[in-house]
């Protein structure tokens, strides 16, 4: 079996990850590795026998596609995130990862590990697996043992980066409770309510609403609903942004449950009456978003009332459902709840192209091209004071330019942006290749490493790191920045760039404001963590 697997890299490939990943999901008191355990089972196959490891090729391959797909899919939130509180958060983390590395660097004068050793505990404490692969790659042309080494100091130190941070957020949750539920209402225009979105016919019992129409309420009092369809003199039509209402008009409300009731009391009173339901004039569909002409379009600049007689009153993307607002880019794999005439209702359904198979396509071209800009980019060398010199590696380069193509959507016919289930896809085959990669080729460093060399005085210290810099974090955010919690501990499991702790923050504050978190730090805690390693690399060696 062990000559078999030796002798067939993609047949090695599929075992690891067939094994590792029923593995990974595996709940003990509520904690998994998730994919990460495709990595230990990499390491026990490959400590059987040397030979069990996949040519380097494949983990690269694994890495562009992990950081290219995050980078498309974070772009947009990442630039948004600026224009709130982003260079504050970004800041806080940038300073606390250079403390980190600092004391990741102490540990090499006060306890004589290796430089290969320091990085790897840097990389696996903070979990950030392309900062481990822009040293292996800087390591290309050492000796095996010298290659290995990052990656056992990553593996040792890697469990506790995940615990540590789960166990964090745990206690702070339980030393300063918050009510999630009002945080996220009084946070609303973030996007991340997470309240579920409501229909409610409303009759008009308020006089005054006939003085001004629909759109200059909205401007004047900032109605954070939908105002679908309305019933006049017996006929029901679509409300249009000129639509004036007066006193005995019936109207559905689409919105948040505490919006609806807020502005139901505001026009007049609920009445139990479907009238979304009503499908003799209007009729609703929900269609895919598959048409590359509308992606990364504005609802504005579709103008669908006065271009079909048309309107979108929710958008989902992925698990989520979302109040349609006028600034809002749709994205392709979206799916739109549209209002409209019926015999109008084919000509929406082609112009956004309702199509499930061209969801599941990738437009090889584009991603080709982004993919060999990043590449160019991590392969520019810079120099740094001192002689030191870095690059942005298979990591940095694919991620900084994925960033910037995921910001920008489209140039001119070419849309940068993968099908939201692609992408996900993609993502995740990406980084399974990549910790089956890392893991073959480490396996038996990794048991000599623990059994007979230093791999408990890692742990130890990589333990330290990891909760040194959650501490830092939650200290800083919450008594000097006032970060609300929500929002914190998604900067928190941003910083350490773990997706396992991003999960179990979104269960406990059961909505998505973790995830803008997230995505405010994510891109540049990678992305320091990566130079950092080269430094760190560079100036203890």
């Amino acid at each position: 079996m062990i000559q078999l697997l030796a002798n067939n890299p993609l047949l090695l490939l599929f075992v690891v990850v067939a094994l590792g990943y029923p593995l990974g999901r595996i709940k003990i008191s509520g904690f998994s590795l998730g994919l990460a355990a495709v990595l230990f089972v990499g390491i026990a196959v490959s400590a059987f026998d040397s030979r069990l490891s996949l040519p380097s090729v494949v983990t690269y391959l694994g890495l562009v596609m992990f950081v290219y797909t995050i980078g498309l899919a974070s772009g947009p939130s990442f630039v948004a995130s600026f224009q709130r509180q982003g260079w504050r958060d970004n800041a806080m983390v940038f300073a606390l990862l250079v403390v980190m590395a600092i004391l990741a660097a102490l540990t090499h004068f006060v306890f004589g590990l290796n430089a290969t050793f320091v990085v790897g505990m840097f990389a696996g404490s903070l979990t950030n697996t392309p900062a481990l692969a822009s040293v292996l790659e800087s390591l290309q042309n050492a000796s095996q043992t010298v290659q290995v080494e990052p990656v056992v100091a990553y593996a040792v130190t890697y469990p506790i980066g995940v615990i540590g941070v789960i166990v964090m957020i745990q206690l702070f949750q339980r030393w300063y409770q918050t009510d999630y539920a009002k945080e996220a209402k009084e946070l609303r225009d973030l996007g991340a309510s997470g309240e579920h979105l409501i229909n409610k016919t409303v009759r008009i019992t308020q006089a005054d609403i006939a003085q001004k129409s629909v759109r200059q309420w909205q401007e004047l009092e900032s109605w954070q609903v939908i105002l679908g369809r309305y019933k006049h003199n017996g006929y029901i039509e679509l409300v249009q942004p000129e639509t004036v209402l007066h006193v005995g008009d019936e109207v559905s409300v689409i919105g948040s449950d505490v919006s609806v009731t807020k502005i139901a009391t505001r026009l007049g009173e609920i009445v139990p009456v479907h009238l979304e339901l009503d499908r003799s004039e209007l009729d609703f569909r929900r269609i895919f978003v598959s048409n590359t002409n509308v992606a990364d379009k504005t609802l504005k600049e579709l103008d669908l009332p006065k271009r079909f007689g048309a309107l979108v009153t929710r958008v989902r993307r992925g698990d989520s459902e979302m109040l349609p607002k006028g600034e809002m880019r749709l994205e392709l794999g979206d799916r739109v709840r549209v209002v409209a005439q019926r015999e109008r209702m084919g000509e929406v359904t082609k112009f956004f192209g309702d199509s499930y198979k061209a969801l599941s396509e990738v437009d090889m071209m584009s991603l080709g091209v982004g993919v060999a800009l990043g590449l160019l980019l991590g392969a520019i060398t810079i120099p740094l004071p001192g002689g030191l010199h870095f690059s942005l590696g298979f990591a940095g380069g694919p991620l900084i330019v994925a960033l910037i193509l995921g910001t920008l959507g489209r140039t001119g016919s070419v849309v940068w942006q993968i099908p939201y289930s692609a992408n996900l896809t993609l993502r995740q085959l990406g980084l399974v290749i990549f910790l089956a990669g890392v893991g073959t080729r480490s396996g038996y460093a990794f048991v000599d490493t623990l059994l007979y060399g230093n791999g408990w005085q890692l742990f130890l210290l990589g333990a330290v790191l990891t909760f040194s810099a959650s501490i830092l974090t939650f200290l800083l955010g919450h008594f000097l920045f006032r970060i609300p919690t929500s929002l914190l501990l998604g900067i928190v499991t941003g910083l350490h760039t773990q997706p396992a702790a991003l999960a179990f923050a979104s269960e406990q504050t059961e909505n998505d404001l973790p995830n803008i978190g997230y995505a405010t730090v994510f891109p540049v805690a990678t992305i320091v963590k990566i130079l950092l390693a080269q430094v760190l690399m560079a100036v203890l060696s």
